[in-house]
């Protein structure tokens, strides 16, 4: 859990979250355990994709927190929804959905050294 100050601003207190939970706890966003044991990096990636677009300069707090738990509670609902093998908000798991139909590379046992 987060020690911070309740006067620091949401950014500086969700930079200094150590977990989903924390995210969840600090914006107020209700969630189901089950779904966040499973999809939890994928939850806080889908946001952070989220955030990447997000602008903040010269709003307020209050806003910017209202921002913050509305990004938070749409990457949830995108894992409610969905699984993260749907979602695909990882490199690897995009890669693996590119080309289904492309084999593996084949290295032979005599080609190893």
């Amino acid at each position: 859990m987060i020690n911070s100050s309740p006067a620091a601003g949401i950014l500086d207190r969700l930079s200094k979250a150590s977990s989903a939970e924390d995210f969840f706890s600090l914006l107020g966003v209700d969630y189901d355990p089950k779904i966040v044991n499973v999809a939890r990096l994928h939850i806080l990636k889908r946001m952070g994709q989220y955030f990447a677009k997000e602008q903040f300069a010269g709003a307020a707090e209050p806003e910017i927190r209202a921002r913050c738990k509305a990004m938070l509670e749409r990457a949830y609902a995108d894992f409610v929804a969905s699984s993260p093998i749907d979602q695909r908000v990882f490199k690897v798991l995009k890669e693996a959905a590119a080309d289904p139909k492309k084999a593996a590379a084949f290295v032979p046992l005599s080609e190893l050294k």
